[in-house]
């Protein structure tokens, strides 16, 4: 694996983290026993049966949840509310439809109360490492799906985060794009150093993006397998018979998840 320069990246833990949804007239038990440890600059997949917690997994990184039981700790602090320094893509990617590619690229920093002046400065040089330059007055409705992806992209990279979370980002774009932003992803982490954890079905995408694929059983989810995938980064990684070893060593990791 090419390691990214830097490793400015956060340190997170999850620790016996189990978490049960109680609306008061029923329970959902979505997690159970996890254990996770992810070292600063780990690009992490998250890839399971769908429903099965990973996104709920998201959200207590993102403090925006707490575990029913364990510990889910960011740099060694417990994650009981949204840090400055984490940045989520959600599935809809969460942008303002009116407000300008701009306005939205410098949403989180303005969010987060940095000066105007500042906020802007920061988000056009975002705009400009995703390949959005000239886009600043445009609205989220006249982009394509894949300038809506680098869109919510370039919010995060505004915030300066040591930690990406990404809901499932490109399920909505074709093949193509889906690979082209892949590779913007890809390079982004190698040059910045952000630990990244990314929930996909893809398989593929799980073993491009991914130093680590983590396997998860259904709900309740527990990890099924850690897989490490040292190759990950290496030049031409796609065509690479080993990166289709990996990706039939995940597939066959789902399916004892599934059997089991």
């Amino acid at each position: 694996m090419i390691l990214p320069m830097g490793c400015q990246g956060a340190h997170i833990a999850f620790s016996g983290v189990g978490l049960i949804y109680d609306d008061g007239s029923e329970q959902l038990e979505v997690l159970r026993d996890v254990d996770i440890a992810i070292e600063p600059g780990e690009a992490i997949a998250l890839i399971g049966p769908s429903g099965c917690g990973k996104s709920t997994l998201l959200k207590l990184a993102a403090g925006m949840l707490q575990p029913t039981r364990g510990t889910a700790l960011v740099n060694g602090m417990p994650a009981q509310k949204p840090r400055q320094e984490t940045a989520l893509i959600p599935q809809d990617l969460g942008l303002f439809p009116w407000k300008t590619v701009l306005q939205n690229a410098a949403l989180g920093l303005v969010v987060r109360k940095v000066p105007k002046s500042e906020a802007l400065d920061r988000a056009r040089k975002a705009l400009e490492q995703v390949g959005l330059v000239g886009f600043d007055r445009a609205f989220p409705k006249e982009l394509s799906g894949g300038m809506r992806q680098r869109l919510a992209l370039a919010r995060a990279l505004a915030m300066d985060a040591d930690l990406l979370l990404m809901d499932e980002p490109l399920s909505a774009v074709d093949a193509l794009m889906r690979e082209s932003i892949q590779d913007l992803l890809l390079d982004l982490w190698k040059r910045r150093g952000h630990t990244q954890l990314l929930v996909t079905h893809s398989i593929e995408e799980a073993v491009f993006l991914g130093s680590r694929i983590i396997v998860f059983s259904d709900r309740p989810a527990r990890v099924r397998q850690d897989i490490r995938n040292p190759l990950m980064g290496s030049p031409d990684w796609r065509d690479c018979a080993e990166f289709a070893a990996q990706c039939n060593a995940v597939r066959h990791a789902l399916a004892e998840g599934v059997a089991s």
